[in-house]
């Protein structure tokens, strides 16, 4: 049985890899001999893009360091 650990750097390496992947495929769109595109275009994928980078950089922001708190009088 995995640990926590082992689990989240096996499932993380993996989605971390797709993504760097999937970059990859989406910078040979470039391409202007096989694609036509303009700044527009680019600007609408590399701003969802950013946003969702920063919400999950958020997430793991907050649940580093959420602390519980105790309510005292």
């Amino acid at each position: 049985m995995k640990t926590k650990r082992e689990r989240f750097e096996t499932v993380a390496a993996k989605r971390v890899q797709r993504v760097i992947e999937d970059l990859e495929l989406l910078a040979k769109c470039a391409n202007k001999n096989n694609y036509e595109y303009n700044r527009n275009d680019v600007q609408k994928m590399m701003s969802v893009i950013k946003i969702q980078v920063r919400k999950v950089d958020e997430l793991y922001s907050q649940s580093l360091s959420s602390k519980k708190h105790e309510f005292k009088f």
